[in-house]
């Protein structure tokens, strides 16, 4: 069967609600991953966001180190090439990254867990075009939760206040060239997301694949202003895996292509650390009985995972 992850324009929220909010369901509960087209972002934010972060990953390690916080868990600046690794993998990913977090008052509750951003002084524009992917992104994000939210009978709004403080992340991500042959380590091993919802701007590159119901390993790539989406496990458990939180990797291209590097910028969209994520009881039924008897929050479920793939 020949399988394609759908791609759902976004405006159709206004014109054509409740066949978009159904339709939207429909390719999250079959495969945990949709790509939104529509979403008005600026192709110019995103070609001087790509731009800026190519600059930096371009400058020399010493400088990239100065941004790298030692026992910081990688929340903020720098985390160097072949640190993350994925949960139950032996070998590190082959990449490097820079994490832009949430502007919040450093008076705010939440400040002793959302640290303030970091900001290459070597790059100009890196704060402006960076911070503001990250706004958009957090913006559609919000607006595809109202969908996801309206699709399991919640109220339409309902995750709005439960991520207004959330400790979402900007990720810009390197994957050199890869120069050794036979080498063991991937791009990014397979793994599924912490937070809600990811979205993924620029997928347009190969190497992104998606595990699918039958075992197999599905391709994804984009196609115009298109962005994948996918379904990150606090969101699985929240709904009783209603919303699959579905495997994924990106795998090393063939021949030439692995000499050439890949740039991708992930947004994980998290909840307000205090956010109690206990199993919704709109997602729970005598044919899907509650898989969670214990709740527990936002941070301290971010905390187990970032042990677990060695960040922390």
């Amino acid at each position: 069967m020949n399988q394609r992850v759908p791609t759902l324009d976004i405006r159709r929220y206004e014109t054509d609600r409740a066949a978009f909010v159904a339709e939207l369901g429909a390719a999250y509960r079959e495969y945990g991953f949709c790509c939104i087209g529509g979403h008005g972002i600026d192709p110019g934010l995103i070609d001087n966001a790509y731009r800026v972060f190519a600059e930096f990953f371009a400058l020399p390690l010493a400088a990239k180190m100065k941004y790298h916080v030692a026992a910081g868990g990688g929340a903020r600046g720098y985390t160097p090439f072949k640190v993350e690794t994925a949960k139950d993998s032996q070998y590190p990913d082959l990449k490097e990254f820079w994490h832009i977090g949430r502007e919040i008052p450093r008076d705010s509750r939440h400040a002793q867990i959302m640290a303030a951003n970091l900001w290459p002084v070597e790059v100009a524009d890196f704060q402006r075009f960076g911070y503001g992917l990250f706004q958009s992104l957090d913006a559609l994000g919000t607006r595809v939760l109202r969908a996801l939210a309206l699709h399991i009978g919640l109220p339409e709004h309902y995750f709005d206040a439960r991520t207004n403080f959330g400790n979402s992340i900007l990720r810009p991500i390197h994957y050199p060239p890869i120069t050794q042959a036979d080498i063991a380590n991937v791009r990014a091993g397979a793994h599924e997301d912490i937070n809600l919802i990811t979205l993924l701007v620029g997928a347009s590159a190969e190497g992104l694949e998606l595990l699918t119901r039958d075992g197999s390993w599905l391709s994804i790539t984009t196609h115009g202003d298109a962005i994948v989406v996918n379904i990150g496990d606090m969101l699985q458990r929240l709904t009783n895996h209603v919303y699959p939180s579905t495997t994924h990797r990106v795998v090393n291209p063939p021949g030439e292509k692995s000499r050439q590097p890949r740039y991708s910028v992930p947004f994980f969209l998290h909840p307000n650390p205090d956010f109690l994520i206990q199993t919704l009881p709109q997602c729970v039924s005598k044919q899907n009985p509650s898989r969670y008897a214990q709740p527990i929050t936002a941070h301290d479920y971010l905390q187990e995972r970032l042990r677990e793939i060695k960040l922390i």
